[in-house]
């Protein structure tokens, strides 16, 4: 197989694009920066297609690697032909190679196995060749041997019938017919083992749908209700369409004891052996499927949630609501550090609501605190309700904002955080967290494992391997696009940074702390292990603010340096202006960037990219995103009526809708069917994670604490 050709193909992109892609893979550059530093190479492909390309070429050359391996087995046993070898070569697909593998794979002991060691395999062959003018009780009698195991005439045609059912499995032909038939025509069916019972899988009591038609996220519901032992499963195939298609292809005289035979051994074949197997494929091929598009979508809303835009310049109160225990209170400053942690017990059972303002109170004159995030977990609602009665009494100007605290748990109870905070309890680093993921979600959010960050769906149920890698991949690449301050960026956030590891990571925090605050980023090559391939993929993502080079506050990569001083001479500009807040418009001050770029010897994307910087230094991408609502009152759900407008921020989207936190302690669902007037397949069409919306209340159930919304809004306005 032409590997580059299959990626061009399935990219659709050019075959030169696909060659430097995999040359830069294959030296061990980061998919970070190929997209960020070798545009000229790739033709400016992004991280999400070299992430594809990444991905399918490791498949392609596995496919490659097993169809060696496999053309060498059949070889080894004396049985490989010019044209099975050539359909093995051109096959596409793990599973096509595995089903022309099947026939020569070594077997355990089967009952066609035992039959052969009986010596009944001509008689096999005799039936299968559906002799003319003779008799099968004939035939099958010269095989009975006491010696053998034959006892009468009966048994070798059994024996022979488990031959014949075990080879047809083994054609390719046939399992490729079955499986394309099942997943055209086949119904999956899924029904309650106890009816009484009651439970969330009750929509699939009943449960039947075409294979070809079932959604992702029905998928991965009936699987956990499978395995929950609630639900019965199973996939209901065209049987005898698929049995009359091989009768015709495998009985040649339709009338005789052989045909009769070959008409069991078919159906024998099928039910007890390719129907079972194409029912554990195509049920691990839906849940694969399932599994990659929640994957994908966990990813998407994590994506939008680690580039939410960091709210800068406040002391933040991050408060950890609870009861019995009490909220735990964390100060932290504008650059994150904490100024002070306290407990306050405004909750039941001791209720001491008025104690707790006035320490509240004094915590927001104290240290000038201008926004207070709340967790969202247990006692979020009550606490709510005391900060808002607490903000009408006080003169200054403060807001808070509900906080999503999804991990922030899984951190405060982690080696990481004890590290961080060693004079801390677990109920204090909690309340630093979800300040600290106000002020700055990227930066600490990357400190939870992405897993326990809650944007997904059934991610307990999915390839774990799978999930993690696409996440951290996600991570990875919001990290480089943002970067980070060389001087100020934890370990686990720099441990993200292209080229960089965990034990390099903790190499630069303590670098730092040994030497001080790095003044240039070639100070990056005395830190240990860090050598010149590790600096050359991190260098453009470091910044270094205030540094000797004001280049270094940028992601220019240090290799463009002496392009980007020679455009700033050629223009008759300073490099101290960079530092002064960039130079604004010198994209005017260039007649033809092409000729330019020629000039520099570098090219035209990368001028573009420098000139860019020079522009707006290190500007934050996540300054496009829209900015959390902040609350100075509370709305609680029985306040909810169908017709209200409101806004609201997206806090999950799945297959079938999006969650919308409008402000009342429970998210309301908008549909996919009630977002958008156009016909959408997938949510993430319309709205992401993040995203402030308009909505109106569709429906208020109190009681089971369920909210309908809809995007929908235009006629009522």
């Amino acid at each position: 197989m032409d590997i580059i050709q299959a990626l061009k193909e399935e990219l659709q992109i050019g075959r030169n694009q696909v060659e430097a892609a995999v040359k830069l893979i294959d030296e061990g550059n980061t998919i970070p920066f190929i997209a960020r530093y070798r545009k000229e190479a790739t033709g400016s492909l992004n991280d999400e297609v070299l992430r594809q390309l990444d991905e399918r070429l490791r498949y392609l050359r596995n496919l490659e690697d097993k169809k060696e391996q496999v053309i060498g087995a059949i070889r080894a046993q004396e049985k490989l032909t010019p044209a099975l070898e050539k359909q093995i070569r051109d096959a596409a697909t793990l599973v096509a190679v595995e089903d022309l593998y099947l026939p020569y794979r070594p077997k355990r002991r089967t009952r066609a196995g035992i039959a052969r060691e009986k010596g009944l395999e001509p008689l096999a062959v005799w039936i299968y060749k559906q002799e003319a003018g003779g008799s099968l009780e004939a035939e099958a009698a010269k095989y009975v041997s006491e010696e053998k195991g034959v006892a009468d005439v009966s048994e070798a045609i059994d024996g022979a019938r488990d031959i014949l059912a075990e080879q047809i499995s083994e054609m390719a032909k046939y399992r490729n017919y079955a499986r394309k038939k099942t997943m055209q025509d086949g119904l999956l069916e899924a029904s309650a083992k106890d009816e009484k019972i009651q439970s969330v899988y009750e929509m699939y009591y009943h449960f039947s749908e075409p294979v070809k038609k079932l959604a992702g996220h029905r998928v991965l519901a009936i699987n956990r209700g499978e395995k929950e032992k609630i639900l019965s499963v199973k996939l209901i195939a065209p049987e005898e369409q698929i049995v009359r298609y091989m009768e015709k292809q495998l009985i040649i005289r339709p009338d005789g004891d052989a045909a009769r035979v070959m008409e069991e051994v078919i159906l024998d074949s099928y039910r007890r052996l390719i129907g079972p197997a194409i029912e554990r494929e195509i049920r691990a091929r839906l849940t694969e499927t399932a599994e990659n598009g929640a994957i994908q979508v966990f990813g998407k809303n994590l994506e939008q949630l680690l580039m939410q835009p960091p709210i800068a310049g406040c002391v933040v109160l991050g408060w950890d609501p609870a009861f019995r225990t009490g909220c735990k209170l964390a100060v932290v400053d504008e650059t994150g550090k904490v100024l002070d942690t306290t407990v306050i017990y405004p909750t039941a059972p001791q209720n001491r609501v008025e104690e707790s303002k006035e320490i509240v109170k004094k915590l927001i004159r104290k240290y000038g605190i201008s926004l207070i995030s709340v967790g969202n977990g247990t006692a979020s609602r009550e606490s709510e309700q005391i900060i808002v009665e607490l903000l009408k009494e006080i003169p200054e100007k403060v807001q808070y904002v509900i906080v999503n605290e999804a991990g922030a748990s899984v951190y405060s109870a982690s080696k990481l955080a004890t590290e961080e905070f060693p004079q801390f309890d677990v109920g204090q680093r909690s309340a630093a967290s979800i300040a600290r993921r106000l002020q700055d979600p990227l930066a600490e959010l990357v400190k939870i494992d992405p897993k326990s960050i809650g944007v997904g769906q059934y991610q307990h149920d999915m390839n774990q391997k799978n999930l993690s890698e696409a996440l951290q991949g996600v991570v990875e690449t919001c990290v480089n696009k943002v970067g980070v301050d060389l001087n100020t960026a934890s370990a686990p956030l720099l441990a993200y940074i292209s080229g960089i590891n965990k034990t390099i990571a903790k190499n630069i925090v303590a670098y730092r702390e040994e030497n001080g605050a790095f003044s240039t980023r070639r100070e990056l090559l005395k830190v240990a292990k860090l050598g010149p391939k590790a600096y050359e993929q991190c260098a453009g993502f470091m910044r270094i603010q205030g540094g000797k080079n004001p280049l270094d506050a940028t992601s220019v990569h240090p290799e463009s340096y002496k392009a980007a001083e020679a455009l700033l001479k050629q223009l008759g500009h300073d490099p101290k202006e960079i530092a002064a807040g960039g130079i604004r418009n010198i994209r005017k001050e260039i007649a033809d960037t092409a000729k330019l770029a020629k000039e520099l010897s570098i090219g035209e994307p990368t001028l573009l990219d420098i000139v860019s910087e020079l522009e707006k230094p290190a500007r934050d991408p996540r300054e496009e995103m829209p900015k959390p609502i902040l609350r100075t009152d509370v709305l609680e759900m029985k306040d909810l009526k169908p017709g209200m407008i409101l806004k609201g921020t997206v806090r999950n989207v799945i297959d079938f809708g999006a969650f919308v936190d409008i402000g009342v302690h429970q998210d309301g669902l908008v549909h996919v069917s009630q977002m958008t007037d156009r016909y959408i397949k997938h949510p993430l069409e319309a709205v992401s994670v993040g995203d402030i919306v308009e909505v109106k209340v569709l429906a208020v159930d109190v009681a089971k604490k369920r909210i309908s919304l809809t995007m929908k809004i235009r006629e009522t306005k």
